[in-house]
């Protein structure tokens, strides 16, 4: 065999091998798909971002081209939604306190609560219609239904609490009017450490996830509720504590004007080592509140990367923008490869 039939037939060869993987790249939506418009810079920065002028061609969270993440125990096709957050279908519930009072390390109070007091407490399979106060560390919630409604209601209080996972579950208000909960996760001192919040779905609250430190992954959070004087949050920190918070692949739709899908403030101190990263955002005043308060101390180690800004609700992400408060300037924060979630967008302007 001569080396020019060789090369002959590995050239056949190659054009083969390329012809089936572009056939494979069309049969699989998202595989070829062009790149999104991105998000050059944010607000505060003196760059711009782009903006687009309706919310046509939105698609469902749970519809979105996306890598197929197998975590734990759940998979989830795109970005979270209703079919793979939340308490899984088959889940048989026993009810709180008709079915059930107590465990090893928790125990239903008259009083009108659940306190969950144990260290490795492991709370699972049950329908609660109480807020749950957690003080015990090491806490596993996992495969729970909870509903609560109320001006001042807090589905799940941590309390001077560490290593606290909440998974798999469905919290939520009784409507998203005077029913709705005011926090559905909230770290009630400001002092919980190893927070984990998973795989949950979170809906009608004023604020559904309040933490300063931790892992919120996952989740889909979404239909706020409202009382008057309400500033709504779908995920939150107020600052002053600087270990590590990461917030990642989560759906957060804020169908609201005011006040932000994900939302870094600076009323307790310095807003330093956050990451924002993989998530799809719509709603608020603005989609994301990257935590450099006016004349406040400046931001650090803040990263926000690889983001899709939804233009369900609003043109801009946000009634007002996609993203402020973003110090470019500030030791070791990011913006980068953040993009509108959508396939067109026509025209560009400063996000606020």
């Amino acid at each position: 065999m001569s080396w020019r039939r060789v090369s002959i037939g590995l050239w056949l060869a190659a054009v083969a091998v390329v012809i089936a993987l572009i056939t494979i790249g069309l049969a699989i939506p998202g595989l070829l798909r062009p790149a999104s418009k991105q998000l050059s810079t944010a607000a505060g920065s003196g760059g711009s971002f782009p903006r687009a002028s309706s919310a046509a061609g939105h698609p469902s969270p749970t519809r979105h081209p996306h890598r197929l993440r197998p975590i734990g125990r759940r998979r989830q096709h795109g970005f979270p939604g209703a079919s793979d957050t939340g308490v899984p279908v088959d889940t048989r519930f026993r009810t709180v306190p008709g079915q059930v009072k107590s465990g090893p390390g928790w125990a239903y109070d008259p009083r009108g609560w659940v306190r969950v007091y144990g260290n490795g407490a492991v709370l699972s399979d049950l329908a609660i219609p109480y807020n749950v106060s957690v003080t015990g560390s090491n806490v596993t919630i996992r495969n729970v239904k909870i509903t609560v409604g109320g001006a001042n209601s807090i589905a799940i209080g941590l309390r001077h609490a560490h290593n606290v996972t909440i998974e798999d579950s469905t919290i939520s208000g009784l409507n998203t009017r005077t029913g709705r909960m005011m926090t559905g996760v909230k770290d009630v001192y400001g002092d919980a450490t190893g927070v984990r919040v998973l795989y949950d779905d979170i809906s009608k609250f004023e604020t559904g996830v309040q933490v300063e430190t931790g892992l919120i992954e996952d989740n889909y959070i979404h239909d706020p509720g409202f009382l008057p004087g309400d500033h709504t949050n779908g995920v939150t920190s107020n600052g002053g504590v600087t270990t590590l918070l990461t917030i990642s692949h989560n759906t957060i739709l804020i169908n609201r004007g005011q006040t932000d899908a994900i939302g870094l403030f600076e009323d307790h101190g310095v807003q330093q080592n956050r990451r924002i990263t993989d998530n799809l955002l719509a709603g608020g005043s603005y989609a994301i509140y990257a935590g450099q308060k006016q004349g406040g101390p400046p931001t650090s180690k803040i990263v926000i990367t690889g983001n899709h800004i939804s233009t369900l609700f609003y043109a801009h992400g946000g009634n007002y923008g996609c993203a402020a408060h973003f110090d470019s300037r500030g030791r070791e924060n990011i913006w980068s490869d953040n993009t509108w979630n959508t396939t067109s967008v026509p025209d560009f302007s400063s996000c606020d």
